[in-house]
């Protein structure tokens, strides 16, 4: 195992479960959290960005990501939805990581040389896997929650996005010339190395899941 993959493992293993500490404690802990989560990505942002329009778009943009993040914890009970939506993110996160570096194959864009079709294809699959886990666990729901085509399409379009904004950031880091946004999680890089899907996979989500554009859940109790 190299040390990239060593670094990322360890690092994964200490600041999830405090995220998630934080995110079901809620209350004054989690929101100091988010917002030193807010400063910290959008320095990293700012530091890349090669003029001023891109400075203001950023700052902006990200005040609406982390606020959809802050609605959409406060959007049903259990913060459910805000789990949900995590764990596709991490998942395809994961998958894209260890089928790209596995299986390798042909490359999904010449921004960004590791991501490749298996990655993709890794991405999607773990997604799905971790989505219906979480949602038969008997720790967040006391009935199974029906694996329904409305559910398959929002894990695909919520990992479709988050995919996107790894692509999205990737280019942008290539055009301001730098390897990582930061350096502050080891074997990750920046915040925004970890955040790039979830800061567009999360406004996407709110605004679905609020609206009720697709209707998801079909369970009794929660």
């Amino acid at each position: 195992m190299d040390k990239e993959i060593t670094k990322r493992i360890l690092s994964s293993i200490i600041l999830i479960p405090l995220a998630f500490f934080l995110i079901i404690e809620g209350s004054i802990l989690f929101n100091i959290f988010l917002l030193i989560c807010f400063f910290i990505t959008y320095y990293e942002w700012f530091r890349m960005s090669k003029n001023d329009l891109l400075k203001v778009v950023g700052f902006y943009y990200l005040i609406f990501s982390f606020y959809t993040i802050y609605k959409l914890i406060n959007l049903n009970e259990k913060n459910l939805y805000f789990f949900l939506v995590i764990i596709i993110c991490i998942a395809t996160d994961v998958g894209g990581f260890v089928f790209g570096k596995i299986l390798k194959g042909p490359k999904l864009t010449r921004f960004s040389p590791k991501k490749t079709v298996s990655g993709l294809v890794g991405g999607y699959l773990l997604a799905f896997l971790f989505s219906a886990f979480f949602l038969n666990s008997s720790f967040f729901f006391i009935n199974k929650v029906d694996i329904n085509i409305t559910l398959l399409i929002f894990v695909f379009l919520v990992s479709s996005i988050s995919q996107l904004g790894d692509i999205f950031i990737s280019y942008f880091k290539r055009l301001s010339k730098t390897k990582d946004t930061g350096n502050i999680i080891p074997g990750h890089g920046g915040l925004l190395d970890r955040f790039d899907g979830m800061i567009f996979a999360f406004p996407f989500s709110y605004i679905v899941l609020s609206t009720n554009l697709l209707i998801i859940f079909w369970w009794k109790k929660i």
